[in-house]
């Protein structure tokens, strides 16, 4: 498969998703999972199989812009293969969330769990920084 995603360069400019063009999207058609840094890759990445109402086809379209991207923004991608990142669509991860929200909140660990999001996004900014 061909990609069709292409860099973009004009950060800090745009407040809204809707003004970028398609080929920043990993799903051009779909226009889901902008790809405009190396942070967005790794979400692309860890996301894809919450994508849902997508073909095959356009499956293997969004791993190639991914490869591409991830090699334009130095991102390591071991995965070979879309269906290396999983194929089935989570369809009740609101409801997932909402169970692990309740489960942490139980045992006390709803503050932990924040703290180390937290801590986790400072560092990547971090290293996206340097």
């Amino acid at each position: 498969m061909q990609p069709t995603w292409q860099p973009y360069e004009a950060h800090g400019r745009l407040t809204a998703q809707s003004g970028l063009p398609d080929t920043v999207f990993a799903f051009p058609n779909q226009r889901k999972e902008p790809l405009t840094d190396a942070q967005h890759v790794r979400n692309a990445v860890a996301r894809f199989d919450q994508v849902i109402d997508v073909s095959d086809a356009d499956r293997d379209l969004a791993f190639a812009n991914i490869e591409k991207a991830a090699e334009y923004y130095n991102v390591d991608l071991s995965e070979t293969s879309w269906r290396d990142l999983g194929v089935h669509p989570q369809r009740h991860r609101k409801e997932a969330a909402a169970k692990g929200v309740a489960t942490k909140r139980e045992h006390g660990e709803l503050k932990e769990a924040a703290a180390k999001a937290a801590a986790t996004r400072r560092r990547e900014r971090e290293e996206d920084d340097s």
